[in-house]
């Protein structure tokens, strides 16, 4: 009888969630069938109560920032974002962007300017501290510093019909980002820029780099 009891008393603290997550289950799978949703489709709505005392979030706050500084002295002296800075120019160092070089005479240097971006992830938490250096290329005049430049933007009509046909025949639709996309492609005019603030070299605080791929920010880049 005690056990029949116990077992009374875990079913009745159990319902209310099991109710819980079904109806969630069912508002996630109610166009679509449960097999199309990516991720946990159980895990329940978070809210920031329940965030403050997850032991994850509170480690993922103390290293991440969902404040996104304004420039960069705001930025420098934010630990987590002074690695995301380190980060792009280890990147731009394995590509092998750019190279250091004595400031050539009668040629426009390009300024450079760091972006600052909080990625959060598919439940609003967040997932990474971006900072992307990329060119003041407003500067570039036609003609001098490049011929042409495109705009490689897909239509809002092409998406939809693209989802539309996806769904239609119940595909998959996934979402990928390439990264350094633009870094890939490589530069035929020369082009040179300053030395990223807070990244100077010590040895040649006046030398410039000329770049042997295109930058974020520079009209060549989407031709790229």
């Amino acid at each position: 009888h005690s056990e029949a009891s116990s077992s009374g008393d875990i079913s009745s603290t159990e319902s209310p969630y099991v109710s819980q997550t079904l109806h969630h289950l069912n508002k996630r799978s109610k166009d679509h069938p449960l097999d199309n949703v990516i991720g946990n489709p159980s895990r329940p709505v978070s809210t920031w109560k329940q965030l403050a005392t997850d032991a994850l979030w509170c480690l993922n706050s103390s290293v991440l920032s969902k404040i996104k500084p304004k420039n960069f002295n705001s930025a420098i002296i934010k630990d987590c974002w002074f690695q995301a800075m380190q980060d792009e120019i280890h990147e731009f160092d394995r590509l092998q962007v750019r190279e250091l070089v004595p400031q050539p005479d009668c040629v426009m240097i390009i300024a450079l300017k760091w972006i600052y971006k909080v990625k959060l992830d598919e439940y609003g938490d967040v997932l990474k501290n971006k900072a992307r250096l990329v060119a003041k290329g407003y500067h570039e005049e036609e003609g001098i510093d490049f011929e042409e430049s495109f705009a490689p933007v897909a239509r809002i009509e092409a998406i939809c019909i693209f989802i539309t046909n996806a769904t239609s025949r119940n595909m998959t639709v996934y979402q990928i980002d390439a990264k350094m996309a633009f870094l890939n492609g490589d530069l035929k005019e020369e082009v040179y820029v300053s030395q990223p603030e807070g990244f100077v070299d010590p040895y040649h605080p006046i030398h410039v780099y000329r770049l042997k791929k295109a930058l974020y920010g520079l009209k060549q880049a989407p031709r790229a």
